[in-house]
Parts: structure tokens; C-alpha cells; sequence
């Protein structure tokens, strides 16, 4: 998971039998401390924890065993970070190419968009209707988060090559 903060959606997978790494940033030492934190209240104490910053190849993202899903919840919030987001997303799903990131965000302006970005880096994204997984309701698990705010999801994966 990128961008984990409080771990939710790494902890949720973990705790469904997943092999999770969160990551943070490694300029935030709070966020790698309340992703810790979630950790141990979930009794997963050696779940890994990287510090990893977005946009910046360190020898963490290098050293980061074969993945199958990178979950993103909400990463998209500062249009100055989208590309930096989708530089690390871009070099994790070329070091493995069946990948996907999956990532939820909520709509704060109709001014951005990371259409030209996805472009520019070689992915595609596909929209999930959030009723197709039933979590389009006003409250969900006691929130009136969904009601009161547009949320989103979306699969980013890589684009197809012209002779594929």
C-alpha cells in the first residue's frame, strides 16, 4: 500500500490473509509511525513498514519483492504530487507488468485530472462504479463519508504496447 497513513486498506488485506508492505514517506516519520501503529493494535507486528518517497527510486522500491495489487486510498489529494505518484506507480508496474494499482479518491475539483499523466507515463485506467461492489449507499460501515463526498475508484495498470 502507498500513501498507507493509517493503514486501513493494508491492514484490512493483512487481516484477509494478504502478503501487505505499507509504505509512507520517508520525509514523514509520523506516517511511518501510525502505519506501525496500526500494526500492532491489528496484531500484525511484522508487517513491514518502508519509507518510500513518491517520485524517488531508493533502494527500498528497488529491493521490493514481485507485487500483485498496490493499493492507493485517497493518494490523489495534491495535484503538485500526481506525477510523482504515477512516476513510482509507472516503475512499480514496469518491474511488474501483470500489476495493478488500485486506488480510490475523492473528487475535490473538476479542474484536475491525471488523464494527460496517465498518457505521458504509458497507463490506462479503468473506472469501478462504485455500486458494482454495492458501496454507492449514503452511510456505509456507520460513515456518511459516501453520501456527503463523490468518491471514486479506478485501476491503473500499464497501457498496451502498439504491437501487443
Amino acid at each position: 500500500q502507498i500513501g498507507a497513513g493509517v493503514s486501513l486498506p493494508g491492514v484490512v488485506a493483512a487481516r484477509c490473509g494478504a502478503q501487505v508492505i505499507l509504505s509512507d514517506s520517508e520525509e514523514l516519520p509520523h506516517c511511518l509511525q501510525s502505519c506501525r501503529s496500526s500494526c500492532l493494535i491489528n496484531r500484525l507486528p511484522h508487517l513491514p513498514v518502508l519509507g518510500l518517497t513518491w517520485g524517488r527510486v531508493s533502494p527500498e522500491l528497488l529491493s521490493l519483492a514481485p507485487i500483485d495489487i498496490i493499493l492507493g486510498s485517497d493518494v490523489f489529494f495534491d495535484p503538485k504530487d500526481f506525477e510523482d505518484i504515477l512516476t513510482t506507480i509507472y516503475f512499480l508496474l514496469e518491474k511488474n507488468p501483470q500489476a495493478e494499482f488500485w486506488t480510490t479518491y475523492q473528487v475535490r475539483s473538476a479542474d484536475w485530472s491525471i488523464e494527460v499523466l496517465l498518457h505521458k507515463w504509458n497507463l490506462k485506467s479503468i473506472h469501478v462504479p462504485l455500486h458494482s461492489f454495492d458501496a454507492d449507499k449514503e452511510h456505509l460501515a456507520s460513515s456518511s463519508m459516501p453520501g456527503r463526498h463523490t468518491i471514486e475508484m479506478m485501476i491503473i495498470s500499464l497501457a498496451q504496447s502498439e504491437g501487443t
